[in-house]
């Protein structure tokens, strides 16, 4: 069976043109930024403040999450609404890291106990605490947590054959219920005040301008190894059936594959790079609460992905930090507008730009005029020998 081909533009090779531009974006932002920050004096006009490096972190966390809900709404067809559950997942569990760190240094001066146990007069740690004194181990339950849930919820989900809406509202709802569950106290996860006050990372004072800078690199780092196991995915064979399912679920599944197979993977990969982009989350902003896991988060990242273009990956990664730039800006100006403005926004991006940015760009190409003098259309042929 020929699969139907991705939205995206079409592949020459395992990086593209678009591909090679982002990659190269990436590494100049690594090298440029901390030397600004680092080098360049704070009086020059060329000086990038340490709260401008976490900022753009913090972009960057969230573009790792849209390329991640990208993998399964673009290539896949799953309107997931509810990846801020496996997001806020993998920054609860650096944030349980962190906490190990603070040690005696803590408001009460207890070497184990977080303060909020403390306050709320625990005796013990929780059992699953154990082990989030080391990085290597926080590290591993960043992915493995979200992962576990992910490949549980879509096992129960896919083997039944939930899709469409149905499936988009299930996923909400599951993040709406760990939202209330973190919310209690008795979960031993700070409550309504989450986990915050960290001070250490391996070692090393969160705060100091040469962290934030290090932090603003693995970040990249992890943006960039993330497109790159997306996009070998989508090129594979796997990656073929995988769009098969997406433009048609029932005939793929009659020609013999076992889609819910595909699916499961899929979804299970996705949900672990969002855990990652939330530990890295946690690391830029110092804080993570229950209001991670709500439905509004999960929903404004499928704006994000709508926003750069539906099925591209680097699309679904700029239409994230175009459009959280553009909220940092009109939330310090005009604060009541953002979200009559983020709503306007999914209308205009629905009725105007179904393929987002990326496709007005691919559209504007194809309009200009050839270098013969044409006026283009919709892509400038050679002539026939």
């Amino acid at each position: 069976m020929s699969a139907p081909s991705s939205p995206s533009a079409p592949n020459t090779g395992f990086l593209d043109a678009r591909g090679r531009i982002f990659l190269l974006v990436i590494v100049a932002a690594g090298l440029l930024v901390p030397l600004a920050n680092l080098a360049v004096p704070p009086e020059s006009a060329f000086h990038v403040p340490t709260y401008a490096v976490s900022l753009m972190g913090k972009y960057l966390s969230y573009a790792l999450l849209a390329l991640a809900l990208d993998l399964v709404w673009g290539y896949c067809g799953i309107l997931s609404l509810g990846h801020g559950a496996f997001f806020a997942l993998g920054g609860y569990a650096m944030g349980m890291y962190l906490m190990r760190q603070i040690g005696p240094r803590g408001v009460y001066g207890n070497p184990v106990l977080p303060d909020f146990m403390v306050f709320l007069n625990w005796q013990e740690l929780p059992w699953y605490w154990y082990g989030f004194n080391h990085f290597a181990f926080a590290a591993v339950m960043i992915v493995v947590v979200p992962g576990v849930l992910a490949f549980i919820f879509g096992w129960l989900t896919f083997r039944s054959r939930v899709n469409g809406v149905y499936l988009s509202i299930i996923t909400q709802a599951m993040t709406f219920a760990l939202l209330l569950a973190f919310f209690r106290n008795d979960m031993g996860f700070g409550g309504n005040n989450g986990l915050t006050d960290f001070k250490d990372i391996l070692g090393f004072d969160i705060r100091a301008d040469g962290v934030r800078v290090a932090l603003f690199v693995a970040t990249l780092v992890a943006l960039a190894v993330g497109y790159l196991i997306a996009r070998w995915l989508t090129l594979s064979t796997y990656g073929k059936v995988l769009v098969a399912v997406r433009d048609a679920e029932s005939r793929t599944r009659f020609l013999g594959y076992r889609v819910e197979h595909y699916k499961l993977v899929a979804w299970t990969i996705s949900a672990m790079l969002a855990g990652v982009a939330g530990a890295l989350y946690v690391t830029q902003v110092g804080i993570i609460n229950p209001s991670e896991f709500s439905p509004a988060n999960s929903i404004e990242a499928v704006i994000w992905v709508a926003v750069g273009g539906r099925g591209t990956l680097v699309g679904a990664a700029l239409g994230a930090v175009v459009v959280n730039f553009a909220k940092t800006w009109l939330t310090g100006a005009l604060p009541e507008v953002w979200l009559f403005a983020l709503g306007l926004l999914f209308v205009v991006v629905t009725l105007y730009m179904p393929k987002g940015i990326l496709g007005l760009i691919n559209q504007w190409k194809g309009r200009r005029p050839t270098p013969r003098g044409g006026t283009g259309g919709t892509a400038a042929q050679e002539p026939a020998e």
